[in-house]
Formats: structure tokens, C-alpha cells, sequence
């Protein structure tokens, strides 16, 4: 073999070997990262799940444990459920609309933040129209199950609510779903006149997608639930509810292993997926599992151009032998010839 094949030979397995070096840190960067994020995801979506309040929930016979959250925050001000969903928090109000974008309901910073209203409302939802925001995130936690109110079947199987407020339980009966603009004022008005209360119940009708006649009157007091929509900027969610003086009864009561509807969960026409249904450490077995199949792919990819490389090297070295054979075999001829001359 000539020297500067050697030298090839040489710098082209280092070359390899470095690489794979390269390829397994990536690999395993990837792992430590994609770990990472789905323990983080993991977090914030625990935290935002309605189960981490319930102990704080009031009841008609027991409200203490909500007086006790109240003494943590005094912006707190309300419960709410939507019966039939995942929605079953607790309602914060302060002097702006930002601070409980990323502020949980203990004050703590959160990305999930917190359900909390207008902070033009009057507190008690004495308004004609209250509006109470909350983030769309997936896994139907804080306002995210609300998008499916744009199914039929699922708005007319879902007619009431719960809203706890000022010491006593209120009713909710829902009347429309809609997806607006979010600077939509005719519907993002909190200060409607009362000369214009007629054309604001008419033009909810209008826009919405899905609704429910109840007699809606200008002199109900109605409360809008607003979130984002997950396809576009601007898009927002809305369901319409009027505030009643009597409660409901929850048609969708929990199951005893928390599995039911209500507070508890929410059914497969919510649309659960196998996906969420994967704890954490099962994530993180995946990713192993994954990271080991690329390992044994790569190392099977090595092996094959190792034999190939192994051959070409097996056939170059006869290649060599064979004409330093005929070298030999010349020069042999030609010291014969010598000799005879």
C-alpha cells in the first residue's frame, strides 16, 4: 500500500470516529433536552389542572376552605364550574387584565396563570355583562376544553354551570358559543348602556355558531367566558351563560375513581388522546427506547461499511501483492537476461 493511502487511510478513520463521537453527545443532548421539556410541560400542565384547587372548593353546607383561599389572596373572588368539563376553578379579580395572564391564583408566576375578571366588572356580577378570561392549553386544563362547545351535540349536552360568588352559589345556563375577533368591542363591552342591551343579546345570537333559546332578557345579568383559539391570533372563544339566583345540580357527577365527567375529567368527545394518557416516566422510557433503536441503527450502519471497507481493503492488498509479484517476476527476467549477455 503506497504511503499517502496510508495516510487516508488514516485521517478517514479518525474522521469516523469522531463523527460517531459527535452523533452519540447529540443524541444524548437530544435526550437530556426532550426529557427536560416533557418534565417542564409535565409541570405546567399539572399546575394549571383543576385538581390542584379542589380542596379550596366552597359548597353550599362548607365555604371555610374557600374563606382559607381567600386569605392567601384577597383578589380572589369567585368559583367556577362548567359542568361536563374540566373547568372548575376559582376567579380572581384585580385592577388590571394582565397580572393573572402569568400569575396563578396564589400570586405565584405561572404560564398557566389564572381565571380572573375584567377588572372594569363589578366584583359581585351585578353587570348586565360580566367577562371572565382564561388561557386555551391543551389537555382541556384552565379555559382549553371550552373549544368544544363548537360541536353541537356536545353544547346541547352541556346546558349548565355553577358560579360562587359572594358567600352563595349562582346558576349558569349556557345560550351560545361563538368564535370572534378579539377586538370585537360590540361583543368586549363591559359598560353596555342600557338602551343598547337588546342589540347586544341580539348580536351574540348572530355570531354565534351554537345556541340555545332561554329567553335571555335585558334584564338578566350574563356572563361571557372568553379564551384563545389555537388557529389563528386574534381568534377568540366565547360561551354565554345567564347568571340565575337558583343553582343546578351537576348532571355529570365524578366518578369514584375521578374519572368521570365534571370535575373529574372529561369525556372522550373532548377528545383525550392515547398521548396524554402517557405519565412522565413514560415519556422518558420512549425516549430511551428511541435513543437506543438510533444507537443500534447507526451501529448496524458502521458494521456494514466496516465489512465493505474491510473487503476493499482485503482486495486492495492482493491487488498490491499481486503486482509486487510481477515486479519480482520482471526484475527476475531481466537479471536472467543479464547473466546470459
Amino acid at each position: 500500500m503506497k504511503p499517502y493511502e496510508k495516510v487516508g487511510k488514516i485521517v478517514t478513520k479518525t474522521l469516523n470516529s469522531t463523527v460517531n463521537l459527535a452523533v452519540l453527545i447529540l443524541l444524548l443532548l437530544l435526550l437530556v433536552f426532550g426529557s427536560y421539556s416533557l418534565w417542564d410541560s409535565h409541570q405546567v400542565y399539572q399546575a394549571a389542572g383543576a385538581n390542584q384547587y379542589a380542596m379550596y372548593k366552597p359548597t353550599t353546607e362548607e365555604v371555610e376552605s374557600f374563606q382559607d383561599l381567600q386569605a392567601v389572596s384577597d383578589e380572589v373572588i369567585a368559583w367556577l364550574s362548567v359542568y361536563g368539563t374540566n373547568v372548575d376553578y376559582p376567579v380572581a379579580q384585580t385592577d388590571n387584565n394582565s397580572k393573572y395572564v402569568n400569575t396563578d391564583i396564589k400570586g405565584n408566576y405561572s404560564l398557566s396563570g389564572a381565571l380572573f375578571l375584567d377588572y372594569q366588572n363589578a366584583s359581585d356580577f351585578s353587570d348586565f355583562n360580566s367577562i371572565i378570561y382564561g388561557h386555551h392549553m391543551d389537555k382541556q386544563v384552565m379555559f382549553g376544553g371550552l373549544e368544544y362547545f363548537g360541536d353541537k351535540d356536545f353544547f346541547d349536552e352541556r346546558r349548565y354551570g355553577n358560579l360562587f360568588h359572594s358567600g352563595r352559589e349562582h346558576g349558569l345556563e349556557f345560550f351560545a358559543f361563538m368564535h370572534v375577533d378579539a377586538y370585537d368591542f360590540t361583543i368586549y363591552n363591559v359598560g353596555v348602556s342600557d338602551d343598547r342591551r337588546q342589540e347586544f343579546i341580539d348580536n351574540l345570537y348572530d355570531k354565534a355558531m351554537n345556541t340555545r333559546d332561554i329567553g335571555v332578557t335585558i334584564d338578566d345579568n350574563i356572563l361571557l367566558l372568553s379564551t384563545c383559539t389555537s388557529d389563528s391570533t386574534n381568534g377568540r372563544h366565547i360561551l354565554a351563560a345567564r347568571i340565575l339566583e337558583d343553582s343546578f345540580a351537576n348532571p355529570f357527577p365524578e366518578d369514584e375513581d375521578g374519572g368521570g365527567l365534571g370535575i373529574g375529567g372529561i369525556d372522550n368527545q373532548a377528545g383525550i388522546s392515547l398521548l396524554d394518557r402517557i405519565p412522565i416516566w413514560g415519556w422518558f422510557v420512549l425516549w430511551v427506547l428511541l435513543l437506543l433503536l438510533i444507537l443500534l441503527i447507526a451501529d448496524g450502519i458502521r458494521s456494514i461499511t466496516k465489512n465493505k471497507r474491510a473487503k476493499k481493503d482485503k482486495k486492495s492488498k492482493k491487488k498490491d501483492k499481486k503486482e509486487d509479484k510481477e515486479k519480482e517476476s520482471e526484475l527476475d527476467e531481466q537479471k536472467e537476461g543479464s547473466e546470459e549477455n
